[in-house]
């Protein structure tokens, strides 16, 4: 990998990571397509995903430390536990369990079997008509103060469905939030509030791997510094691209990105089928 399509990957990164599109189905197809690199990789793809989950604390860090402060409080006593803001804190961690477990049990699956093209192509366009249908079917009522624990629940089970490159972790949550009537909007916010301990525990857990391999003379086929130059990347595209992506939704359907799934997926259909790329 040179530095030039690491700073790419990490453009695409930024600019696929909050929308319902899959940014880990983008990296494993454009990594297809560029000279010599072929698959980024699960590793590569979980530790630049810390420079868009650091935009995510950036952008919502009024919210994020209320709803620390909150749930420490309720620890305490101080505050009462159906408070929203503490409410909400143990909902995040609810709704992180299914896929910190999953994750665990099919960890090798995930980072192999699972990032063949022919499945990415497959959950692109499969998970796009789902996204099509909620969006059609959703009636847009409740609100976050309005979120249950068995929705908790729900969304992480949603979550955790991301594993499989093409589903898309926002894709995921905000299918599950508009089928359970949420809004646009916070079916959305909930999905980055709620990505932020899943994606910072398997970034860092991966840089521990891949800082280790370094060290220890097994190397990857990337080198830190270009890790580090595609994750600052990703951090600046993906913060401006939160408050954009908001703000569109808020008018706007889904069906913009439905159509977007369903073209990607048939056009890596194509380049499979006529050899232009490798499953």
């Amino acid at each position: 990998m040179t530095w030039i399509q690491a700073a790419f990957l990490g453009l695409i990164q930024g600019l696929t990571e909050f929308l319902p599109i899959s940014s880990s189905a983008h990296l494993r197809i454009v990594g297809a397509l560029l000279p010599d690199v072929a698959d980024p990789g699960a590793a590569f793809t979980a530790i630049i995903q810390l420079g868009t989950e650091a935009a995510v604390l950036v952008f919502f860090w009024r919210d994020i430390v209320r709803i620390i402060r909150a749930w420490f409080g309720s620890l305490r006593g101080r505050v009462p536990r159906e408070d929203p803001d503490a409410r909400m804190g143990w909902l995040v961690i609810l709704g992180s369990i299914p896929i910190v477990v999953l994750g665990l049990l099919f960890q090798d699956a995930i980072e192999s079997s699972l990032r063949n093209l022919w499945i990415v192509a497959t959950t692109l366009v499969v998970f796009g008509v789902i996204l099509a249908v909620a969006d059609a079917v959703a009636r847009h009522v409740r609100t976050l103060d309005q979120l249950t624990y068995k929705h908790g629940l729900y969304y992480g089970l949603a979550q955790s469905l991301a594993l499989i490159p093409g589903v898309s972790r926002s894709g995921g949550t905000i299918t599950a939030g508009l089928l359970m009537g949420y809004t646009r909007e916070a079916a959305a916010r909930y999905s980055f509030l709620l990505a932020i301990p899943a994606v910072f525990g398997s970034g860092f857990y991966e840089l521990y791997k891949v800082v280790g391999k370094h060290t220890g003379g097994a190397a990857e086929h990337f080198s830190l510094g270009q890790t580090a130059l595609a994750t600052v990347i990703a951090f600046g595209i993906g913060y401006l691209i939160i408050g954009w992506f908001l703000k569109f939704i808020s008018t706007r359907s889904y069906r913009a990105f439905v159509w977007y799934r369903i073209g990607l997926g048939a056009a890596v259909y194509l380049l499979l089928g006529f050899g232009v790329i490798s499953a």
